[in-house]
């Protein structure tokens, strides 16, 4: 089922698809991660990448829980930041892409903020 976007700020970064698919360097137009479609509920991303681009993404939805800060740390199951409670992928950030990030994800099931900076 679609989801109703709330908000949605791509600065110097595009999506494969509305909210979700793959994730392009806009500088550059490679390839920097995918984004799951349906297991998110509020993305915030800033990133570097090797081509000296910075970039962000801000996603939510108008269903979107707020989520409860958490000082767990996501797990990498196949090379994708997975949740720790339920193993559900999430996003993948390709490391040899990007130099730096910070972000913070809103897991839809468990609806848990989890942050990672690179």
């Amino acid at each position: 089922m679609a989801r109703s976007i709330k908000n949605k700020e791509l600065v110097d970064v595009r999506l494969a698809t509305n909210y979700g698919g793959w994730m392009y360097c806009e500088k550059c137009n490679e390839n920097i991660g995918y984004l799951c479609y349906s297991t998110y509920d509020k993305l915030e991303l800033s990133y570097k990448c090797k081509c000296g681009n910075h970039g962000s993404i801000l996603l939510d939805f108008v269903d979107s829980n707020l989520g409860t800060n958490c000082s767990d740390e996501l797990i990498t199951v196949n090379n994708r930041l997975c949740c720790p409670k339920d193993h559900e992928p999430l996003i993948t950030l390709l490391e040899n892409k990007i130099t730096h990030y910070e972000m913070k994800i809103t897991c839809k099931s468990c609806e848990r903020i989890y942050q990672k900076i690179k």
